[in-house]
């Protein structure tokens, strides 16, 4: 009877043994081989002082989902979609094995101190919905192939030294809503056909380059949240950015060369909180339905606009430089209009 108990004994063990062994060996298997491959070979090109502690915790014998430090892995097919590496100082290129991770969502070289190009490779993520390459040395044009990319809804490629034109391919992307190109050397005009994004709200960062031209009137089809071109050589009019129907909360046009008469608008978005008209060349008077708005921040000194600041609302709560350097501008905050 001992015996056959202690038989039965041995085989429980044997059963949960096998059991753990291969839950093991499945939870082992987790991560796909196929990304496994692509961040060994990433994990070799990194491998270098000072970021070889980045890697550190990447194990080849060890679940690739379990390198939580830069990578993450869906919960439910088990393949890479976040790849997050900052502040680095790699002073390479792109690593190209990130391109066969193909399930990425998500992708981050935040200041890292990438050179080099943006490669066509990219455009095997077919599933990219966000991209930020910000705060490196990249280079050469913005590529037009990045309107392949049509899951993606950020681009972030400000803060590098990109030069050429903004691609009108961008606007090819259909659910595209936060768009980041500040400081960099973009020449040439804003695309006409950013007027085809039609999503509810849409966040353009364009300041700090050398683009010029006028903007194209179609864009006051776009619903701008926020807008910010300044410090450009850009002309004209942009008195249809504006609208009481419109969602715009940050508004900043400053440093440019603009030309309109600002009295010609109408309507302003109830949700503008902050207006940067400063250097510029505006004329006309400031518009009465400024007083309306709630606004935390306006500047339109440096223009050559005239008459009495309007009474009422935030307007004679600003200081005097919000106002200085213009025509005949007059009324509080400033001197008493004579």
């Amino acid at each position: 009877m001992a015996a056959a108990v202690n038989c039965f004994h041995c085989f429980i063990i044997s059963i949960l043994f096998f059991l753990s062994f291969h839950t093991d060996t499945a939870f082992s298997q987790r991560c796909h081989p196929n990304d496994k491959k692509a961040l060994l070979q990433i994990r070799k090109y990194l491998n270098t002082p000072p970021n070889s502690n980045l890697i550190s915790a990447w194990d080849p014998r060890t679940d690739c989902c379990d390198w939580n430090q830069v990578v993450r892995c869906d919960g439910a097919t088990n393949r890479i979609t976040i790849f997050n590496l900052l502040l680095a100082d790699l002073n390479r290129p792109i690593p190209a094995a990130v391109f066969d991770l193909v399930f990425l969502e998500e992708l981050y070289f935040h200041e890292t101190n990438l050179t080099g190009g943006i490669p066509r490779a990219i455009t095997k993520l077919s599933q990219l919905k966000y991209l930020d390459l910000s705060l490196n040395h990249l280079s050469g044009t913005i590529p037009t192939f990045l309107g392949q990319l049509k899951n993606l809804l950020s681009i972030d490629l400000s803060y590098n030294k990109f030069t050429g034109s903004i691609p009108a391919s961008l606007s090819q992307i259909p659910n595209l809503n936060t768009l980041f190109l500040d400081r960099n050397n973009l020449t040439g005009g804003i695309p006409a056909t950013f007027s085809n994004f039609r999503q509810g709200e849409f966040f353009l960062y364009a300041s700090r380059n050398y683009l010029s031209g006028e903007i194209p009137r179609k864009l006051g089809e776009v619903n701008f949240k926020l807008i910010d071109v300044s410090r450009n050589m850009l002309e004209g009019d942009i008195s249809f950015l504006f609208g009481k129907n419109k969602s715009l909360i940050y508004a900043d046009f400053s440093s440019n060369l603009l030309q309109f008469d600002f009295s010609t608008v109408e309507y302003f978005p109830t949700s503008l909180g902050t207006l940067d008209l400063s250097h510029n060349r505006i004329t006309g008077s400031l518009p009465v339905g400024l007083v309306d708005l709630n606004l935390d921040r306006l500047n339109v000194s440096y223009n050559r606009l005239c008459g009495q600041i309007p009474v009422g609302g935030q307007l004679q709560g600003f200081e005097t430089t919000s106002y200085l350097h213009n025509k005949c501008l007059c009324g509080a905050p400033l001197n008493k209009c004579k």
